[in-house]
């Protein structure tokens, strides 16, 4: 009884009127009434204070609402949760995510899970923008670095850590750097993330000679192997290049700032189930080798080793 009372009390907070409330809980608007004074006259307490014309809530009675209320999300919460048990990821789920992640990663895993779950379809936006998931709609935004909004949620999928490269032609022409102040003489390639002035270095001040800046990584890493210079490049798009000599790993001591994957989106609450699939099914299926991701070709070449 105390539930129920409970429920058509916050019906009628949320509502401002006996009417609507009773409309929404399919009551009479005299039973909802009465059932306001009975919760009131064994409270003890006046919780809504009524005119003609409107509802105003009391001091306990807003501090009563706001407990009922938060009882009232976790028991739908629950319902929800063991509903979701008896069914199947379905519907429409909308993913966006960095470009290189996405050709070389997300789409063999999300044909994948599309293939697991016959009921999922998708739509996917590979970019550079930094998206806001709640104003854009979308499900899953996987973003490099923590969300700007603290109020949405982020899993962290993986750290993307960086070194310095260099082609064998590129090296053989301007020298080997033997220490990091030696970089001051060598030519740069930046990503947007770096500064214009200075190489991407913890701890060090290195001035560079900037030749080459870019918004992609594969275009920095295709120039890197061209022998254009010298590039901070990701690990997952360099391993490969660097275990089949195509490139070379500068100053591997050196210390570079480390990215972080996050998988964002707007709520653990009443999260839908495609959602929470679909993200288990990325972080046990991305080729990782100690929290590292590895391209496809480096797991290939790999296997081919074993």
């Amino acid at each position: 009884m105390g539930l129920d009372d409970a429920l058509v009390f916050t019906r009628v907070v949320e509502c401002h009127s006996f009417t609507l409330a009773a409309q929404a809980l399919g009551m009479q608007k005299s039973t909802v009434s009465r059932r306001l004074a009975l919760l009131e006259e064994r409270l003890g307490v006046r919780l809504i204070n009524r005119t003609t014309r409107k509802l105003r809530l009391t001091e306990v009675g807003q501090a009563y609402y706001e407990r009922c209320r938060q009882i009232m999300l976790d028991f739908a919460e629950a319902e929800q949760a063991v509903m979701q048990l008896q069914q199947e990821p379905s519907g429409l789920l909308r993913i966006s995510a960095p470009i290189e992640f996405g050709q070389l990663f997300l789409g063999k895993v999300l044909g994948a899970f599309m293939r697991q779950y016959p009921l999922i379809t998708a739509e996917v936006e590979l970019t550079s923008r930094h998206i806001d998931p709640v104003e854009e709609g979308v499900d899953i935004a996987i973003l490099v670095g923590p969300p700007q909004d603290s109020t949405l949620i982020a899993r962290k999928l993986f750290e993307s850590r960086r070194r310095l490269c260099a082609s064998p032609e590129y090296l053989a022409s301007h020298g080997v750097p033997e220490a990091v102040e030696d970089l001051a003489k060598h030519r740069a390639i930046l990503l947007p993330s770096d500064s214009p002035r200075y190489w991407p270095l913890l701890g060090e001040n290195v001035p560079c000679q900037r030749v080459l800046s870019c918004n992609n990584i594969t275009f920095a890493r295709e120039a890197t192997l061209a022998g254009a210079g010298i590039a901070a490049l990701p690990l997952m798009i360099s391993e490969y290049g660097v275990r089949a000599g195509e490139l070379v790993e500068v100053l591997p001591q050196v210390r570079l700032p480390v990215g972080e994957i996050h998988a964002v989106y707007p709520s653990r609450r009443f999260q839908a189930m495609k959602v929470k699939t679909f993200l288990d099914f990325l972080m046990g299926n991305l080729p990782l080798e100690e929290g590292q991701l590895l391209e496809p070709a480096t797991a290939r070449l790999l296997t081919l080793a074993l």
